[in-house]
């Protein structure tokens, strides 16, 4: 009971701080102080201790701050991105089956249209389903631990309405719906590069 007590409160507090930080109330570079989060919390230091050490694993805390990247931090995880999702959307082009070429022709028509956490929502999943689409767990796991540092990225591209957000995803689609493995590599590879770009543009 003890121990499903302390794996809750550590569950708890993980979601509460990277929440915390996803939303912006933890600003980049901001201190994460143990005794006052586990003052907020009403737990113990040891499960914010914990929490903090996940958050490190995941890329939002470096050092006991959130993470506020680099250029360098953000080119060398967008170059990790690039070469995985520049291979899955490859794989999907060769195997991805009608069922999940439906979903991903959904997720562009909501990004179209939506309210923007429809949008946030909807880009997560077009590239979830073609990372998916690889059937390689090792792969969908190394994207996996990523998501969180990769969701502040995305929300960065979304809320300043970077242009040809959607269209590239639309051309994408196309080419893993007509099998054309090598286009859909070099566009995802080029869509990619694109938020990139305009992430650093908007850091600097």
């Amino acid at each position: 009971m003890v121990k499903k007590t302390n794996q809750l409160a550590y569950l708890q507090s993980y979601e509460y701080i990277r929440d915390k930080i996803l939303n912006g109330e933890l600003e980049r570079g901001t201190k994460l102080i143990e005794e006052k989060l586990a003052e907020e919390l009403g737990v113990s230091r040891t499960p914010i201790r914990e929490s903090i050490r996940k958050l490190e694993q995941e890329g939002l805390v470096k050092e006991k701050r959130v993470v506020n990247p680099t250029d360098t931090d953000l080119r060398n995880l967008f170059q990790v991105r690039i070469l995985l999702e520049g291979f899955a959307a490859r794989s999907a082009a060769t195997y991805m089956g009608e069922d999940d070429l439906k979903r991903l022709e959904k997720s562009i028509h909501i990004a179209r249209t939506g309210t923007t956490e429809e949008i946030m929502a909807a880009n997560e999943e077009f590239h979830d389903i073609i990372v998916k689409a690889t059937n390689n767990p090792v792969m969908v796991d190394t994207i996996e631990r990523m998501q969180s540092i990769i969701y502040l990225f995305r929300k960065t591209v979304v809320i300043h309405k970077r242009p040809f957000l959607i269209d590239e995803h639309q051309l994408i689609y196309d080419a893993i719906r007509s099998h054309q493995a090598d286009e859909a590599e070099r566009l995802m590879k080029v869509h990619l590069q694109a938020d990139l770009d305009f992430c650093l543009h908007l850091l600097n």
